[in-house]
């Protein structure tokens, strides 16, 4: 079934990789197999912590879906079962997971992977996003264990998910990407809490035959709460296929060989699954050493755009000091970003939902800040270096409220940009990077160009930027909108590692500041 590498197993196309999943788990689990690097530690909680501060703060303003889904866990109450941001209260598991998966997802501004391994020639380029640690969390509380365990299933999670985002594009077949999460999901849960490797199985089966959601969520004129909750609402649904699976409920087996599901419909072989899964347990090659952090809130597809931006600002100041000079700001870029983000529908965003998938208002939105820079601290502020300009420029859940997408000056900016597809030359460097190029037109004639941007800031290939620098502002940001003095989450978010099981148990005991509502 598995074959054993030094420092990874594989499971080829002709095995039931599902069953494979289910028994690679348990033996991560159990530490019969697998030594990350320390790097790999650090990295995944870093991740975590990104995702914790975003979740909190989405609750303390509360935005709408979070908060209906945080009330309907707690009026779901268990013993021994796992805790919601900022409460005590134990609920049932998949409860605790749907709100704190939803809470971090809300503002679209976590981790990000692009499904890309060219050294296996995996490269399928199915995004994800790092919203699935709650799982973890959750089945550390229910199970009684300490953090070291639960930060070893948050990078299973990754793991599992990030390597089937490698080797199989959801989002070609109009299939929600989160699907990869809550296949993993239903394997860490299970494997940290006692689950056989055919339990598993089982649950992998029942997610994929009876819970796939469609890219229906994320198409239209302006998103609903259905956008964000997605991760959420798959996981929960496929933890409590996991615990139905414990309970002696048998799954559709060998799931991804079965012919009608998901993965053989759209992909149709002689037998075999369309696709070798690698999963790593030792060492540094570890998926989510090439996943992306957001420096702020934006839809990933635009980072580049941003970092050409910013770039260019620093470069030529003038363009921040007086935006009513822009003539043209073309933005060139690949697809997919030129589908999602340069959707025309999104042109004109009435929600922040739509604002943070539309190329033309985060671009400008950005601009509009580097305005307000200018005007109070003086054109000289871009001379410093680039993390610092990143930190005073990021977007914040503010910059996608309801007075900022009527803002005038970004309404402005946004009639002056024209975006296209930049066609197979850019589209040939994706998902390596995120090819794009910004080309500004001055109403004097004057002419500034990004070139091709690849490796924006936050890019897990950009060796520029001073990452956690920038990171610790962004958790500071993130965290002062959801409590009076962060500074101690923060810190136990980091060291999720060192947290015995009593720290685990209470990792979410905290007092959220009262702050007014959100309003998008």
């Amino acid at each position: 079934m598995i074959t054993n590498l030094d420092t990874a197993v594989s499971l080829p196309k002709n095995s039931n990789q599902a069953l494979g999943i289910g028994e690679f788990a348990v033996q991560f689990m159990s530490g019969s197999i697998g030594e990350p690097d320390q790097a790999v530690l650090d990295k995944t909680a870093m991740f975590f912590t990104d995702a914790v501060l975003c979740g909190l703060s989405a609750i303390a303003v509360k935005t709408n879906a979070p908060t209906v889904l945080r009330n309907e866990a707690l009026d779901f109450p268990a013993e021994n079962g796992a805790t919601v941001f900022g409460s005590s209260c134990s609920v049932v598991p998949e409860k605790a997971i749907l709100a704190n998966c939803a809470a971090v997802r809300e503002w679209d501004s976590n981790g990000t992977n692009f499904g890309y391994n060219p050294d296996f020639g995996h490269t399928a380029g199915e995004f994800g996003h790092n919203d699935f640690y709650a799982v973890p969390i959750a089945a550390a509380q229910v199970m009684g264990l300490d953090g070291s365990t639960a930060l070893r299933g948050m990078i299973l999670l990754d793991e599992i998910r990030g390597r089937l985002a490698e080797v199989f594009s959801l989002k070609t077949y109009k299939i929600d990407h989160v699907v990869h999460g809550a296949l993993a999901s239903a394997a860490v849960y299970g494997a940290m809490c006692g689950a056989t490797p055919e339990q598993i199985e089982a649950a992998i089966g029942m997610s994929v035959a009876h819970f796939i959601p469609w890219r229906a969520i994320r198409a239209g004129k302006q998103l609903s709460d259905s956008k964000g909750s997605s991760a959420a609402i798959s996981t929960e649904v496929a933890v409590v296929s996991m615990k139905r699976a414990m309970k002696g409920f048998m799954g559709p087996r060998d799931i991804f060989r079965n012919p009608e599901s998901v993965f053989r419909y759209f992909e149709n072989t002689s037998g075999d699954s369309p696709f070798d899964l690698n999963l790593s347990h030792s060492g540094s090659d570890f998926a989510v050493m090439g996943m992306h952090f957001k420096i702020g809130l934006y839809e990933h597809q635009s980072a580049g755009a941003l970092q050409g931006l910013l770039n260019l600002i620093q470069e030529n100041p003038e363009i921040a000091a007086n935006p009513s000079q822009i003539d043209v700001i073309k933005i060139t870029a690949y697809e997919p970003a030129f589908g999602i983000i340069g959707d025309p529908a999104k042109r004109d965003p009435k929600t922040r939902q739509s604002a943070d998938h539309s190329m033309v208002y985060i671009v400008s939105t950005m601009l509009r800040k580097a305005e307000e820079i200018a005007k109070s601290d003086g054109v000289e502020f871009f001379g410093q270096s680039n993390d610092e300009v990143w930190k005073r420029i990021m977007l914040t859940p503010y910059d996608f409220d309801e007075s900022a997408i009527n803002n005038e000056t970004t309404r402005a900016i946004m009639e002056t940009i024209y975006f296209e597809h930049g066609g197979e030359e850019f589209d040939k460097n994706y998902p390596d990077g995120i090819p794009t190029s910004i080309h500004i037109t001055m109403k004097d004639g004057a002419v500034f160009d990004s070139g091709l941007v690849m490796y924006p800031s936050g890019h897990a290939r950009n060796n520029e930027c001073n990452l956690e620098d920038i990171l610790q502002s962004k958790f500071a940001m993130h965290g002062q909108i959801a409590m009076d003095n962060p500074t101690e989450i923060i810190k136990r978010c980091s060291s999720i590692g060192s947290l015995d099981i009593d720290g685990v148990k209470t990792i979410w005991n905290i007092e959220l500041a009262n702050r007014p509502i959100y309003k998008d």
